[in-house]
């Protein structure tokens, strides 16, 4: 038999619309191969509960691949040892697999692979898989090219895979030993599947109120496509959603009320969602370092634990605050103005800085999504010098969200007696609640006190010359938005929800 092609999965967990299966599928018998790197679940911003939605995946992907005649293969090990034994044993001289925009230690690792393919003479072709553009000189042009990215015609799967009489190997309980327990039970589950699912029944059915709903945790958990775990791991394409979508939208006039800018908000956010993650792919540092550098002397690199555990477990006496994070903690999800409420608290109220509180939000969310989480992460604490900050009021939060306090009492249950006109603020209860604390800080002065810091380092010597530059270098090229009308906030960029 000729040589198989070595198709490499990572986080394109599917067989439609796969450009790299498609090329190696052209080319001859395919070998596709998934590698669990113990390594990799060791880092600090990943988790049980993404690996149990990602082996969900996988075995849909196995099945996926076994119908068309060669079972997904499975290997643990760190990924140039597994990728090298299965160069050597099968005659690999090609391997396909689509350009991944992920954390640090990804692209560390993609680097290693380039050298060992070079070394044992295999080909390695890296294909696009959305519309973030690799080794991209400027911004101008790019929504373009994403947008012909995006429209063009799906890919169809391969018509069949010949057998390669590999044995498939388990896909492992746990990825790696020592990999924290992580019980989430409200978690989604992985999968194509479950990805098609969702899409149908958001298209057609949830997602008529999605642009009024998005905003509240109460309703954006029904409201919102829930789709982004699965766009994250690719068990499901940008392409396909936006095309879906599109075709929704043909019909939204006769759809009923709500429809029209409901996908509309839906579309817009897909295409942030690519905007978002090729601000890591032209800046790798972005997950390590202020994207503007006056920045880095803000806040103390060594957080306050104190104030950091109690955020992170979701007692920081800010009642609205914590449902929020218990929520997050029980479900793996959170609608977007609440995940950049919880990031806002952390670093204008409790004054932490963004990088231990981002590695704790990532191994919370199984729709971790680097890219985005990373950027938003900066974002929301001030540090990209090109963003108006932003510093929520977690008591008017509250108030707009859940007026009623029935969130609140849901996920705080330490609250539940607490009259509505002190649910938001217990504190201001004369028969104060048992069990809960006294707020780690006074909201209002906390933000005075912020937004004066970042007002003294927004005015100083050369801040505003550094900004320009990271304007060049990422800023969106959308024309600037009309002044807005009285009486409309006009929303800058970043703060715009990536809610799916």
């Amino acid at each position: 038999m000729t040589s198989p092609v070595l198709v490499w999965f990572k986080r394109d967990l599917r067989v439609d619309d796969h450009p790299a299966l498609a090329r190696a599928a052209a080319l001859g018998p395919v070998l596709p191969l998934y590698v669990v790197e113990p390594d990799y679940w060791g880092l600090p911003d990943v988790s049980g509960r993404q690996w149990a939605f990602l082996a969900e995946a996988l075995a849909g992907l196995r099945a996926e691949l076994a119908a068309l005649g060669q079972p997904l293969v499975v290997r643990q090990g760190a990924a140039v040892a597994v990728l090298e034994r299965m160069w050597r044993r099968f005659g690999v001289r090609r391997m396909v697999s689509h350009q991944e925009t992920g954390n640090g230690w990804t692209y560390e690792r993609d680097l290693r692979v380039a050298d060992a393919a070079r070394r044992h003479g295999v080909v390695w072709e890296e294909l696009p898989q959305c519309g973030v553009v690799r080794r991209l000189g400027t911004r101008d042009g790019w929504q373009g090219r994403r947008d012909r990215f995006v429209a063009a015609p799906p890919l169809a799967a391969p018509v069949a895979l010949a057998p390669l009489g590999i044995e498939p190997g388990a896909i492992p309980v746990a990825p790696a030993p020592g990999l924290a327990a992580d019980p989430c039970p409200h978690r989604q589950r992985g999968g194509r599947a479950e990805a098609l699912a969702l899409m149908e029944s958001f298209l057609t059915e949830r997602g008529q109120r999605y642009r009024q709903a998005m905003s509240s945790p109460r309703e954006a958990e029904r409201a919102c496509s829930r789709l982004s775990p699965h766009l994250a791991l690719g068990a499901v394409s940008v392409r396909e959603v936006v095309q879906a979508t599109a075709a929704q939208r043909a019909q939204a006039r006769t759809a009923g009320p709500g429809w029209g800018a409901s996908l509309a908000s839906f579309d817009k956010r897909l295409a942030w969602r690519d905007h978002f993650i090729q601000k890591l792919e032209d800046e790798p540092a972005l997950e390590h370092h202020c994207l503007h550098a006056a920045c880095e002397g803000l806040r103390p690199r060594a957080p306050d634990v104190t104030r950091l555990a109690a955020w992170a477990a979701g007692e920081t006496g800010l009642p609205f605050v914590d449902a929020c994070m218990r929520y997050l903690q029980a479900t793996g999800w959170l609608n977007f103005r609440m995940r950049a409420m919880l990031v806002s608290v952390a670093a204008h109220h409790l004054w932490l800085d963004w990088r231990p509180v981002g590695q704790h939000l990532a191994r919370l969310f199984t729709d971790y999504e680097p890219g985005i989480h990373w950027s938003q992460c900066q974002m929301q604490s001030g540090t990209t010098g090109i963003n108006i900050p932003r510093i929520y009021n977690p008591v008017k939060q509250g108030h707009d969200q859940d007026p009623s306090g029935r969130f609140i009492r849901r996920w705080v249950p330490e609250l539940a007696g607490v009259p509505d006109g002190f649910v938001h603020e217990p504190w201001k209860w004369p028969a104060a609640p048992r069990g809960y604390p006294e707020p780690l800080v006074d909201p209002e002065a906390a933000a005075r006190a912020a937004r004066q810091a970042i007002g003294v380092l927004r005015r100083g010597h050369g801040f505003a010359e550094e900004a320009a530059r990271v304007a060049r270098r990422h800023a969106s090229r959308k024309p600037a938005p009309e002044p807005r009308k009285r009486g409309r906030r006009r929303v800058p960029e970043g703060q715009l929800s990536l809610d799916l």
